[in-house]
């Protein structure tokens, strides 16, 4: 996996992953001019989509109806050092259930992968690329 992200100006980024394009943004109150997500907006989707898309295919499995299932993450910006946290997913399932195929979808959403990762902290190295000073 690789994303590509390029400064555009002002605080405006261009992210890139295979074809596709995305920007992201800061609301004008950062300075931006609010046109894309931030990134712990971009974060919070990130595990949002990874866990629906996990939710739709326990129920696409079982036979159930997938269209209108909808996630919502909720988290807090916290100090010390800055992170996001406390983040809560909520899943909506667009039809009633029995109680074992909501177990069932709970199960699913805790092997997404960005779940996953936030369970098992990866290991992050940073390397920095310049130009030689003359």
């Amino acid at each position: 996996m690789e994303v590509t992200v390029e400064h555009l100006g002002a605080v405006q980024f261009e992210i890139k992953a295979r074809q596709h394009t995305i920007v992201c943004d800061q609301p004008p109150e950062n300075a931006g001019f609010d046109e894309g997500m931030t990134p712990p907006e971009l974060f919070l989707a990130s595990l949002g989509s990874c866990a629906a898309y996990y939710a739709a295919e326990y129920l696409r499995q079982k036979g159930l109806a997938t269209e209108g299932t909808r996630v919502t993450v909720i988290a807090e910006k916290v100090m010390n050092p800055p992170r996001v946290d406390n983040i809560h997913i909520e899943v909506e399932l667009p039809l009633a259930c029995e109680e074992r195929d909501r177990a069932g979808v709970e199960r699913a959403v805790h092997r997404c992968l960005i779940h996953n990762t936030l369970m098992n902290p990866p290991k992050v190295g940073i390397a920095i690329h310049a130009p030689a000073a003359v």
